[in-house]
């Protein structure tokens, strides 16, 4: 089994050391590099071209939010850009909300077990948002309150999905995971992943996080408490 590579970018040597420690006992993780700061996960990401980069959301200089932005913009790569894994001490930070549109895939405590830490590494790595269906519906709401500018707007490209495709977008951005689009929709999960996938490459976002942004700033479903 390939182990997933990583890339751990936090301004604190001690955080990274114990990531590190935490994640590299377990035999499907690598570390391929470190960074101190967003500059250097920027250079480091374009050079190593990890599969999943853990960013801490503070740091001197370019923050994990502009970081996270560079390195999703000037991927120069064949490959696919990495996935990004923002840690963060606040579970509603406003920086964490930055990072999300700007294209990270999810968001960890970073207060979390390891074995929480890892699972939400293999979830980000297997190209599903970590995020679960309370958070996801909390970010919702916290956007909806107070929706900024965003680039995310593509009513002509909704308005030519498939009646299937509304369906997983749906489903997608109230939370649900591929299992259970997939029991929903009485499909199965690789049908469903590629539906995602082809959905997401439809409206040129690029994660699950995204387009449940997207689903609700259009009124595809309605926000919590409404």
């Amino acid at each position: 089994m390939t182990p997933i590579r990583l890339l751990i970018a936090d301004d604190q040597e001690l955080i990274r050391a114990i990531l590190k420690a935490t994640l590299t006992r377990r035999p499907d993780f690598a570390v391929a590099g470190e960074a101190a700061d967003g500059e250097q996960a920027v250079a480091a990401a374009l050079d190593l071209r990890p599969d999943v980069i853990l960013m801490d959301v503070r740091m001197p200089g370019l923050t994990g939010v502009d970081a996270t932005r560079r390195i999703l913009t000037e991927w120069p790569h064949p490959e696919p850009c990495p996935r990004v894994l923002i840690l963060t001490t606040f579970d509603l930070d406003e920086y964490v909300h930055d990072a999300l549109r700007a294209g990270a895939s999810g968001f960890m405590l970073k207060n979390a077990t390891p074995d929480q830490l890892a699972e939400a590494v293999r979830v980000i790595a297997a190209g599903e948002s970590m995020l679960a269906p309370t958070v996801t519906r909390r970010l919702i709401a916290a956007f909806a309150a107070t929706p900024p500018p965003s680039p995310l707007h593509a009513p002509e490209a909704l308005a030519a999905l498939t009646e299937r495709e509304l369906d997983v977008l749906k489903l997608l951005a109230r939370g649900l995971s591929n299992a259970e689009i997939a029991q929903a929709l009485n499909l199965t999960q690789t049908g469903v992943k590629g539906r995602v996938n082809r959905l997401l490459g439809r409206l040129g976002l690029a994660n699950r996080v995204q387009a449940a942004i997207l689903a609700q700033e259009h009124g595809l479903i309605t926000p919590p408490g409404t």
